[in-house]
């Protein structure tokens, strides 16, 4: 590894060194650097456990479980300096013992590791895979489970191994943790090494994902069709009270839309869920800083709107492209009798939310 100097626009060389002479721990660091920032091993994780030892009839302990964007359980095991002879054993096993997980196992476990109650742990499972519903994630598919191997030093019999594996439709990743001294400090590199990063993407897939379990699909599908009859109710019930959605569409999503409220990107929309209901204002220009600019303009008549429409939640939500204004109910549709109380809640909120921002809005300055 080279460091270049601009002054003298030269390659400096960083002297490779070993976490054993830097008296680095597996645990202790290695561990702890992929737990905080699992980005490192060149996606997109869900650290959920560490040190997870959930398995029925044994104490073994894999490093780390995490979830990918699939939906994937990734067991990450990591060794300083040398992969060890067993390693590729020790991790097919975790795998094994962890396709048996339930989504509400999974939901368990990470609440145990974030320390924190399963609600918490469902909101930031939803705002990883940026979803409404629990219902609409699947978490841990039908022997979907990959591997990740993380070492400074891979044995032959390792990547043979791995490699003789992929070749079966098991998805194992070896990646190489390298570390460097330069002016005092270490440098760590991570590099995947199998499958090469640059070809991964090309790689033909020699097994296509099985079909979900029949009983995970077909919740999934009486979920939908649950969502469809309920919108379908709504808006004959629109048509009857001359309500704003009475001409929309029904369809098997969590959400409808209206409209908006007099600056482009902002709209009006309804959303249900398995324990709770909400109308909202929702901004998505496309562009983080000018929904940004306009939440924040909305957020200075805070006092004005809230005048008119009661105590509202207000999410910028920093950490996402769009904004959110909302107001919540504890409403369910999957319960019947609770419906017409719904109706006229996203009925009433609808149309006070348009005629308020409307207001607000016209003083909205590009």
């Amino acid at each position: 590894m080279y460091i270049l100097d601009k002054d003298s626009n030269k390659l400096i060389t960083a002297e490779p060194t070993t976490f054993k002479e830097q008296k680095l721990k597996e645990r202790q660091h290695l561990q702890e650097w992929i737990a905080k920032n699992p980005e490192v091993l060149g996606e997109e994780l869900l650290v959920i456990q560490k040190e997870f030892d959930g398995f029925s009839d044994t104490h073994e302990r894999l490093d780390l479980l995490a979830l990918d964007k699939e939906g994937k359980l990734v067991v990450i095991e990591n060794k300083l300096d040398d992969s060890g002879r067993d390693v590729t054993w020790q991790a097919i096993k975790y795998a094994s013992y962890c396709s048996s997980l339930s989504q509400d196992e999974i939901v368990s476990i990470f609440a145990k590791y974030l320390n924190g109650t399963e609600e918490e742990a469902k909101e930031q499972i939803l705002s990883f895979y940026d979803k409404e519903d629990m219902e609409d994630i699947e978490l841990n598919p039908e022997n979907s489970q990959r591997i990740v191997f993380v070492a400074a030093n891979f044995r032959k019999e390792v990547t043979s191994s791995a490699l003789w594996l992929r070749n079966f439709g098991i998805d194992i990743c070896c990646i190489k943790v390298s570390p460097y001294m330069y002016n005092g400090k270490v440098m760590v590199e991570f590099d995947q090494i199998i499958p090469i990063k640059e070809a991964e993407e090309y790689t033909i897939k020699i097994a296509e994902k099985k079909k979900v379990e029949s009983q995970k699909a077909e919740k999934k599908k009486r979920s939908e069709n649950g969502r469809l009859e309920f919108w379908q109710h709504f808006v004959e019930y629109n048509k009857q009270k001359n309500g704003p959605y009475a001409a929309s569409t029904p369809n098997s999503d969590s959400w409808m839309g209206k409209g908006g409220v007099g600056i482009g990107g902002t709209s009006v929309n309804i959303i249900i869920s398995r324990v709770a209901c909400r109308t909202e204002i929702y901004v998505n220009t496309g562009v983080r800083e000018t929904n940004k600019r306009i939440y924040d303009f909305f957020y200075s008549h805070k006092d004005t709107i809230e005048a008119e429409l009661g105590a509202m939640k207000w999410e910028r939500l920093d950490d996402k492209v769009t904004c959110r204004i909302s107001q919540w109910k504890d409403f369910s549709y999957l319960q019947e009798d609770q419906w017409l109380e719904m109706y006229d809640f996203f009925i009433s909120t609808t149309e006070k939310y348009i005629a308020t921002f409307s207001k607000v809005a016209v003083k909205y300055k590009k």
